[in-house]
């Protein structure tokens, strides 16, 4: 089984419990167990809290309690036939959140990352930035603003693999294989092309840009039905393919903003030195600006 668990983590925010649609689809489709996890960061702690209970102990015990019971009530609303554990940690939410899923394999981190709206750029919530880089789990994150509507229901109905020709972007088919399987997605293999850049042109010399661009889209639709034709030949009929033109992460943002409901699948790089993990520039962007829940993989799991 490609997930043995499904780790979710919330912070008591209304925006934070938009991961919960999907973390409900994925639990029951794959019939896999649940833990919802509240890490509890001293560091934030409320001075109004250490005045009504008293001593720093008091506190956290109190504080403890009080997500414990929210988690509980988190729990009621998953599937009947998930099984859901409830924990409440304390320390570094990035670090607790990262060594948790780590302590068992197959372990899908689920978590909604922060944005703002009305800004070009938007940037990761931090602690979901330290999660995306450090850990080596899969993880399931979708985008949410103060303006994003509430709890609707995860209705995916088809996954978006972009590929870009590489054997690195290709890791990702047979996790998004089993996963349409359990979760009866269909397959959408998409690949976005554009001119070298530059085009470098010898003196006395101009390319025929209509015969570049023919013969790219050419090579590109050829690749995406190999690739289409590899997984129905190994059984999933329910796959198609997608080719456009322009940039690669717009072009997939636009895709998956249309319906029906999507699901994007990615791949991150290897780690660096520094043990983080490193997003290519278009999975990063994706990542950054979809509206769409995006399942990060890593390329060496």
């Amino acid at each position: 089984m490609m997930y043995k668990k499904i780790l979710v983590a919330l912070d008591g925010s209304q925006l934070a419990e938009r991961i919960l649609p999907y973390a409900r689809s994925f639990a029951k489709a794959l019939n896999i167990p649940a833990e919802l996890l509240h890490v509890i960061d001293p560091e934030t702690l409320m001075p109004s809290l250490v005045a009504k209970h008293g001593r720093y102990y008091n506190v956290l015990t109190a504080e403890r309690a009080d997500q414990d019971n929210y988690l509980k009530g988190v729990a009621a609303s998953l599937p009947e036939a998930t099984t859901v554990d409830c924990s409440v940690e304390i320390g570094r939410p990035a670090e607790v959140i990262v060594d948790r899923a780590a302590a068992h394999a197959g372990t899908l981190i689920a978590m909604a990352t922060h944005g703002r709206s009305g800004v070009e750029r938007w940037l990761l919530g931090s602690v979901a930035d330290k999660v995306l880089h450090a850990t080596a789990n899969h993880l399931l994150l979708v985008r949410t603003t103060e303006q994003a509507k509430g709890s609707e229901a995860a209705l995916l109905e088809r996954v978006i693999v972009p590929l870009d020709g590489s054997e690195l972007a290709e890791t990702v088919i047979p996790y998004v294989a089993e996963l349409a399987t359990k979760m009866n997605l269909e397959i959408v293999l998409l690949r976005a092309c554009a001119l070298p850049t530059p085009v470098y042109a010898a003196e006395g010399y101009a390319p025929d840009l209509e015969e570049l661009w023919e013969q790219i889209r050419k090579e590109s639709q050829e690749y995406l039905d190999k690739i289409g034709g590899k997984l129905r030949g190994e059984g999933w009929d329910r796959v198609s393919t997608v080719l456009l033109e322009g940039n690669a992460a717009e072009k997939i943002i636009d895709l998956a903003h249309k319906p029906p409901k999507s699901l994007i699948a990615m791949c991150t790089h290897g780690r660096t030195g520094v043990g983080r993990w490193v997003l290519g520039s278009v999975t990063d962007r994706v990542v950054r600006h979809s509206d769409d829940p995006v399942l990060v993989i890593r390329a060496s799991s």
